[in-house]
């Protein structure tokens, strides 16, 4: 079971690190539009974790929210910043199943018949194990990125997430 503080919001700017962090199983929702105001609040009526680069909203937080200043430009830097924010504010970040990269919905396995008319006939050949999310139907598979994004977990690991 995971902890419920390790749920995040991202702002704007660290739209890369939201994706990344929902393909490592952290709900991670991706606030593009809208007010610092606007989520703030919604942070608070979710119980997230604020992941901002903006040194001003950073500043500006109540003491009942948790607000993450994320420094670095890589996504390599920006995920140390975000175990070094987690440690110092006393949060155990566990990750969970994959969840979609681009909407943050629940990824479920499929069976590659019924992928038939949605994933190229060449992928279907080489791959046996394929997700499809279960609110924007995104199909996904343990493609040449996997092992890129798996030496990234283990960096991560050997940080303590």
């Amino acid at each position: 079971m995971r902890d419920p503080e390790s749920r995040f919001v991202a702002d704007a700017m660290l739209g890369s690190l939201a994706r990344k962090l929902r393909i490592f199983g952290f709900d991670t929702r991706y606030h593009t539009r809208g007010t610092d105001r606007e989520l703030t609040s919604s942070a608070k009526a979710e119980g997230r974790i604020v992941l901002t680069s903006d040194r001003q909203l950073c500043n500006q937080r109540d003491s009942s929210l948790h607000v993450f200043l994320i420094t670095g430009r890589s996504d390599r830097e920006r995920m140390l910043s975000l175990v070094a924010e987690a440690k110092s504010h006393g949060i155990q970040l566990t990750e969970g199943e994959s969840r979609c990269a681009l909407c943050n919905g629940t990824l479920m396995p499929s069976r590659k018949g019924e992928l038939r008319e949605q994933v190229p006939d060449s992928v279907l050949r080489r791959h046996r194990s394929f997700n499809v999310c279960m609110d924007c139907g995104k199909v996904y598979w343990k493609g040449r990125h996997w092992s890129r994004m798996r030496k990234f977990l283990n960096l991560l690991r050997s940080k303590k997430i």
